[in-house]
């Protein structure tokens, strides 16, 4: 059995306990009251037992995890004030990651595994608009063009448009006010980066899996700063990595140490505005990820933040300072100290606006998986470097990794694109009446059409189609008809 982490101290030590891990947890609070601290000292103990973790760095901080902590008089006494002799200034193995490839190893994804729910959250389309959206996938499946890149979906958007009604009459009305619509908001997300995003050679998850040599997990951490000026993007592509995960890893029920541990930081990001479609399966997939060995903690500043389907599954909570100063506030501090198991030793409501910056109400989970009555706590320090690393010990580290060279040179391979733009090229040499018999002869009988497709299916695309099942990419034949 695992030892447990050792988190802080109040009238007892606060301990999370490894085998219980995967049980997902709530860090909460206000800005500037400790909680990147916290999450710091949680992933450290964790690397130190073997198991990575992912975290976002919004404010690139958390880079300097990557260096021994800097002698800090004030750490050491408060390490001291809470007993730990073993305390000493340590480095985690680290590994960056950046969906722009300018900060880390490049993450990519390809429009095929974000499928078309999750692209349109990301293009905020309506429910007409999303419905044609999954025509363009389930043509593209159907004619086994895969969908790598934003041109290969451009093209197959401009394919679809021209040849509307062909498809109206397969799978419903597909609007030309629609392909457009989709077509505006992909040229927007270009302008943010996601050109970069999609495409090949596409994140292995086993990639976030590793240890190093000394059997400690490694520390993935994707650099945000950039990423969170367009806040939809990060939320989206953090949800399409659980997803990712959710469908890959192999079943482990509660194993003694989880699998890999992944820190939603902004986390009010993924449930803002988000249709309630992408919420039912946000609260599935948490509730599910768990037997997958993955434990899920939200950073954010309020539990109101959390939905209540997903707040109830946050067994592990640390949370600290909020100020009242408006009724919303208000409501945000009562909200907290209801969602904590009180032994009735002190006012939780009333503890959660006087913590000090470094304190946290915590109730962790025991043996038998209930919570332990909450307490007033101070957080340890944390054993490696607070704060950012200059751009050579970001770029050495990035250099030494062992995946250096895997992800940095894009891959772009024969897909919808250059297909699509083949057959225009051959029926513009054809002759005219070449063309009408083309079109004649493209026809299939039913059986010949479904043999066809289930051909193109095997290997390359049936994969794809059963990843965007997860999320219920495919949409319910009631709105296909849209």
């Amino acid at each position: 059995m695992s030892p447990p982490i050792l988190l802080g101290k109040g009238v007892s030590p606060i301990l999370l306990l490894p085998q219980l891990a995967n049980r997902h947890g709530l860090i909460a609070g206000a800005t500037g009251t400790g909680k990147t601290v916290t999450l710091r000292v949680i992933a450290e103990g964790l690397s130190r037992l073997g198991v990575p973790v992912f975290m976002a760095d919004v404010k690139g901080d958390l880079a300097g995890m990557a260096l021994p902590g800097e002698d800090n008089p004030k750490f050491l006494e408060r390490a001291q004030q809470l007993g730990v002799v073993d305390f000493a200034w340590r480095a985690s193995p680290v590994v960056f990651w950046d969906v722009l490839g300018e900060q880390g190893h490049p993450v990519r994804a390809t429009i095929s595994h974000m499928g078309p729910l999750l692209l349109s959250r990301l293009l905020n389309l309506n429910e007409t608009q999303s419905g044609v959206l999954s025509v363009v996938f389930k043509a593209a499946d159907e004619q086994g063009l895969l969908l790598l890149d934003l041109k290969d979906l451009q093209s197959m958007l401009q394919h679809v448009g021209e040849n509307a009604k062909q498809y109206s009459t397969t799978y419903g009305n597909v609007s030309a006010a629609s392909i457009a619509a989709i077509q505006r908001g992909l040229l927007g997300l270009a302008e943010q980066g996601a050109d970069k995003f999609f495409g090949e050679p596409a994140l292995n998850v086993d990639d976030l899996l590793r240890t190093d040599a000394a059997g400690h997990g490694m520390v993935n951490i994707l650099a945000a700063d950039k990423l969170m000026n367009s806040p939809k993007v990060y939320a989206t592509f953090l949800l399409w990595l659980l997803a990712e995960l959710f469908e890959k890893l192999p079943e482990v029920g509660d194993p003694e140490k989880p699998r890999l541990v992944f820190f939603f930081d902004e986390a009010h990001l993924l449930f803002s505005e988000a249709p309630k479609q992408v919420l039912e399966k946000v609260e599935q997939m948490v509730r599910l990820i768990r037997s997958k060995g993955v434990g899920v903690y939200f950073v954010t500043q309020s539990p109101l933040d959390i939905p209540d389907s997903v707040l109830g599954q946050l067994g592990n909570r640390v949370q600290h300072a909020l100020r009242a100063f408006t009724p919303r506030d208000q409501k945000s501090v009562k909200a907290a100290a209801q969602t904590f198991r009180s032994d009735g030793s002190f006012d939780v409501e009333e503890a959660i606006s006087q913590l000090a910056v470094g304190e946290a109400l915590c109730s962790m989970l025991v043996d038998g998986g209930s919570p332990s009555p909450v307490e007033r706590a101070k957080i340890l320090p944390p054993e490696s470097r607070l704060g950012a690393i200059s751009v050579d010990q970001r770029q050495a580290i990035i250099r030494s990794s062992g995946l250096f060279g895997q992800y940095e040179k894009v891959i772009d391979r024969e897909s919808a694109y250059e297909l699509l733009k083949a057959r225009a090229e051959a029926d513009e040499k054809k002759p005219a009446d070449a063309k009408e018999a083309g079109k004649t002869s493209r026809r299939q009988g039913p059986f010949e059409a479904m043999i066809t497709s289930a051909a193109r299916s095997i290997g390359t695309q049936i994969g794809h189609s059963l990843m965007r099942g997860l999320l219920g990419s495919l949409l319910p034949r009631k709105s296909r008809r849209k």
